[in-house]
């Protein structure tokens, strides 16, 4: 995932001076600082989105030609019957 640096001194002083108490402020803090170690970014959700859309893709490939041969083959009889 990713972390956000910010100055958390700071901004328990922006929150004192928002009339918050220390312990307030500190916890505040803190519980924004957990927060960030669940934060996701596009580029993580792409990231999986293509590892769980690959094997699909392979699937379809395989699919793609299996049937290409059946086509061929189907009509191959079709033209020997006529032809």
């Amino acid at each position: 995932m990713t972390t956000i640096t910010f100055d958390t001194l700071a901004l328990v002083a922006k929150l004192k001076a928002a009339n918050f108490s220390q312990e307030q402020a500190e916890a505040v803090v803190r519980v924004i600082a957990d927060a960030q170690d669940q934060i996701v970014t596009r580029e993580y959700l792409d990231n999986r989105l293509q590892q769980e859309l690959n094997p699909i893709k392979t699937d379809l490939a395989v699919l793609k030609w299996m049937m290409g041969m059946l086509l061929a083959g189907m009509l191959s009889l079709i033209l020997k019957t006529f032809f």
